[in-house]
């Protein structure tokens, strides 16, 4: 079993501390077509309310999206995204001083959205946007950098690797060096191998496994597999029956050292976390 290592991921001059205990982000998907809850939260009083129940459940961090990104989806505008998100952002902000994460690929959308109050943007393609890292470095907003072969529109069109592990690696650190060259702190940053992103199964699996091997840059490892495809492969389950496998896969993530996680049940993610943590935590000192 890994014990974590002590980082400190900073986002706006907040200083979180990925070691004390797993971090729980959570979705809140402000789209009309997300594969799990899509259209459930575009008006923004139910938005801001569910905002506030995943922060009651135990979320550290909610991650607030305007662009579907399952396989298949259609892009929308910067513009649209920020009307999706930065009023959600706004209302929030007043009445909660939890971690808010904008999920994007756009510049233009993280940057409207850091000016809203957010501290983290989760770069889905990895500075894809030549002007996400200046974006970073003027706000000094946390930086999720995740991996994603392909577009959501193309990425599952059959996914090819020679080692889906050593090169995700490769490619995050990488994306780090480039990201440092162009001002951005190291420790603004956290890496997300992208699970489901341009991935088969065996890449995901793999990849979940390789959890150690991503660790080798000295950064925390964030691991979004709440209610995947994935879980519906292997297990036969639909979206709203993939609970017990998301957890399975959080917990194993965890164990393997990922410090960050990104999902849907937020209460039942937190719990399961508590017990993993506390876990761990009695065996360092037996």
């Amino acid at each position: 079993m890994m014990e974590k290592r002590p980082l400190i991921w900073n986002c706006r001059g907040r200083e979180v501390n990925c070691a004390e205990r797993t971090l729980i982000m959570g979705i809140l998907n402000a789209t009309p077509d997300s594969f799990s809850d899509g259209g459930k939260f575009l008006d923004m009083e139910r938005a801001v309310a569910r905002a506030l129940q995943l922060v009651e459940e135990g979320a550290d961090i909610i991650d607030i999206g305007g662009e579907s990104t399952r396989p298949g989806a259609k892009p929308v505008s910067a513009a649209e995204e920020v009307d999706r998100t930065v009023p959600i952002i706004e209302k929030f902000r007043e009445q909660s001083d939890c971690l808010i994460s904008i999920d994007t690929h756009k510049a233009a959308v993280a940057r409207a959205a850091v000016a809203a109050g957010a501290e983290i943007i989760n770069d889905i393609s990895a500075l894809s946007d030549p002007d996400m890292a200046s974006v970073a470095t003027e706000t000094g907003a946390g930086l999720v950098l995740m991996h994603m072969q392909g577009r959501p529109e193309t990425m599952q069109n059959n996914p090819q690797y020679g080692d889906a592990v050593s090169e995700v690696r490769l490619f995050l650190e990488k994306r780090l060096t480039r990201a440092v060259a162009q001002g951005v702190a190291p420790a603004q940053i956290v890496f997300d191998p992208g699970i489901g992103f341009g991935k088969s199964d065996e890449h995901n699996l793999a990849l979940l496994n390789g959890i150690p091997d991503l660790l080798s840059a000295g950064r925390p490892v964030l691991i979004g597999a709440s209610r995947k495809s994935l879980f519906g492969r292997l297990l036969g389950r639909e979206v709203d029956e993939r609970l017990a496998g998301s957890l399975a896969v959080a917990v194993f993530s965890v164990i393997h050292g990922a410090q960050l996680l990104r999902v849907h049940d937020v209460k039942e993610s937190c719990d399961a976390m508590k017990l993993v943590d506390t876990l761990r935590a009695q065996g360092t000192t037996s």
